[in-house]
């Protein structure tokens, strides 16, 4: 304590032999000191904020929002699906992205073979699956069209997956609706499943 009394006491004898520029200049210094050990300090605040909340991010899943999300996938000149969401966010490794407001195709030898729209949809860049959910629409070709809860989208050479409150219409030819629907690779043919119901031209066919 003695110690700390005593260079005090050296300052102010030393600040009062200084001429009015001198001083000027000295209380100049004294305040650049301070803004600077308040910044040091300031920044340790907020580092050790940004650590809890990175932390606590970890915890709840980080995520980071996005506007106007556009992902392709394309492989030896060979486009296999675009997929747009007007808005959404990323989890925080990039590895899944959410979207709302989505639409999109899929591809098969460059060409669009099926369109869809959906209220809220997934990509995981892991697997490469799209899951496309509520109130989903799907266009085919020669006049398909398919309504559905759920829609999974595993690859082009995989069977694409309908689930849950599926109808299908071809024109005015023919209206089904199922639990599930099973689109084979190529989006050519597909399979309906489970309290199965069909009319075509206005003949109704029941099965299970």
């Amino acid at each position: 304590m003695e110690n700390i009394k005593r260079f005090f006491i050296r300052i102010y004898a030393r600040y009062k032999n200084l001429d009015k520029k001198k001083k000027a200049s000295f209380w100049a210094l004294i305040v650049i000191i301070s803004v600077l050990v308040w910044a040091f300090l300031a920044a340790g605040v907020i580092t050790n904020n940004f650590n809890r909340a990175q932390i606590k991010g970890n915890e709840n899943e980080q995520k980071v929002d996005a506007l106007g999300i556009i992902i392709t996938e394309t492989k030896e000149g060979k486009k296999y699906f675009e997929i747009y969401g007007e808005n959404g966010h990323y989890s925080n490794d990039h590895s899944i992205a959410t979207l709302n407001n989505v639409i999109g195709n899929f591809y098969r030898d460059n060409e669009v073979a099926m369109s869809f729209q959906s209220s809220k949809g997934t990509y995981d860049e892991t697997t490469g699956v799209i899951t496309l959910y509520e109130n989903t629409y799907i266009v085919l070709q020669d006049e398909i069209s398919l309504k559905t809860d759920k829609l999974i989208w595993s690859g082009n050479n995989k069977d694409t997956i309908a689930e849950g409150h599926v109808t299908i219409k071809k024109g005015n030819e023919m209206i089904s609706t199922a639990n599930k629907c099973i689109i084979g690779a190529g989006y050519k043919k597909f399979k309906i499943v489970g309290n199965t119901k069909t009319d075509v031209y206005g003949k109704k066919e029941k099965g299970q």
